[in-house]
């Protein structure tokens, strides 16, 4: 006989999803909320030549620029007032997640204070994010004002303080309402709300991408190197869907007692480590790390010292120094976010607590250390396969592309993400219309 959870996954069909009209609802809601950010990435900053922008930006085109505009989802193109995007708070978020852990008071607020302590975290993260995204957008305003001497023109229509402040306001304020957007998908939507505005730019981008380069073997390009590229981007989707749902089984046994006059327990569960435990996380703060300064170095680059443009050329995109340092921050990024979201000593103590243990060792440190020897290497070959999966595109496109490396993460993990949600919540449905049937039942009985 079937159990009730096959039973409900057989369930789970148009038929069951056309009944949950709470999760039809959220859907509309999130597809909504996504809807309004796009037409966000259209609407430019008051006071800039876009003529001259447009221009600048096709000079900078395969850099940092574009980089940071794919994930924005062309808003930095267009420098509308999306241009900033969430970037700011998953900075934001890096920087209180290291201070979490190195700070004692942030550290027993995190762990002790409950629900409370999550959400002074959470306040003090908005805070830092409007610092940060002050910072940047002065550094834009600031770098659109200055004049090129090569021109004698500037970015901006008439450069000047009112121009460096509207600028910050709407930099800063695009932010932030984007920030309560992702808030408002998380808490009434379908998904992490903040991820999913990700994974929209970069979804959004990929029509006019796939075209681009469709137009381009139909107009004299390589069929060959079109076809090449398919292979390797639809092999790419294979690996990371493999890697991301793949697990190190660990077997827990729980010992039998004596319960009244029956013995209890003696079963045997499986503790579950994810191969990628990090996740999406490490490219996302690795690049965040990475474009925001060189970002803003790029704009001033235009009328500064040679220096300073040797400096940006060495960081661009695809450059060896960028490369190895996206490198070294995916590693670090790794190892450093896996060990705040799985603690073995934790984790050992709730087994012992809870009477099981694992075959072969001691519950207590000897657990724990078991689990960190295998978190570890589990880790390390999580940082291989993400920083093999961001860095081999760069070896074969010239410029970055919303189907390379950290984009396809960020979409198949979201993608992943949300279906799991959203069947979380066509089970919850089906488990609600079981207890209302067996209610009716009962009373007719």
């Amino acid at each position: 006989m079937a159990s009730a959870a096959e039973q409900l996954a057989a369930n789970l069909n148009f038929s069951a999803f056309g009944k949950a009209k709470e999760l039809q609802q959220r859907i509309l809601f999130t597809i909504g909320v996504l809807i309004a950010y796009r037409i966000g990435t259209y609407v430019p900053l008051p006071g800039i030549d876009l003529v001259q922008y447009q221009a600048f930006f096709d000079r900078q085109a395969g850099g940092l620029l574009s980089t940071f505009s794919l994930l924005g989802g062309g808003a930095v193109e267009r420098m509308a007032i999306f241009a900033l995007n969430v970037m700011p708070y998953i900075s934001a978020s890096i920087i209180m997640q290291l201070m979490s852990a190195s700070i004692p008071s942030l550290e027993k607020l995190k762990k002790e204070g409950g629900e409370a302590g999550r959400k002074q975290i959470n306040q003090y993260t908005r805070y830092l994010t409007v610092l940060l995204a002050a910072g940047q957008a002065l550094a834009i305003a600031l770098g659109m004002s200055a004049v090129d001497p090569n021109s004698g023109a500037s970015l901006a229509i008439n450069p000047g303080p009112f121009f460096v402040v509207s600028t910050v306001t709407t930099l800063v304020g695009g932010t932030m309402l984007l920030l309560w957007m992702g808030e408002q998908i998380t808490a009434r939507g379908v998904g992490n709300g903040v991820s999913l505005i990700i994974f929209a730019g970069i979804i959004a981008e990929v029509p006019r991408q796939l075209f681009s380069a469709l137009n381009s073997a139909a107009s004299g390009g390589s069929a060959a190197n079109f076809l090449f590229a398919t292979v390797m981007i639809i092999a790419g989707l294979v690996l990371v869907v493999f890697i991301e749902r793949s697990q190190r089984r660990l077997i827990v046994e729980y010992p039998k007692r004596q319960q009244g006059n029956r013995m209890v327990g003696g079963d045997k569960q499986f503790l579950p480590l994810k191969l990628n435990t990090a996740g999406v996380i490490p490219p996302i703060f690795a690049s965040s790390l990475l474009l925001l300064p060189a970002t803003a170095l790029g704009f001033q680059a235009q009328s500064g010292p040679e220096w300073l443009q040797t400096m940006v050329a060495w960081i661009g995109w695809g450059q060896p120094a960028f490369m190895a340092l996206y490198a070294l921050l995916i590693i670090f990024f790794c190892f450093f976010y896996t060990s705040i979201v799985f603690n073995p000593e934790e984790t050992a103590d709730n087994l012992r607590k809870s009477g099981g243990f694992l075959p072969g060792r001691r519950p207590g440190a000897a657990t724990a250390n078991y689990l960190d020897f295998v978190l570890s290497r589990l880790t390390l070959i999580g940082a291989g396969y993400l920083t093999l999966v961001c860095l081999v595109p760069m070896f074969f496109f010239s410029s970055n592309t919303a189907l390379g490396g950290t984009s396809l993460l960020i979409v198949v993990s979201v993608t992943m993400d949300t279906v799991s949600q959203i069947q979380s919540h066509l089970y919850a449905h089906q488990y609600e219309s079981l207890i209302k049937k067996s209610k009716l039942r009962g009373r007719r009985r």
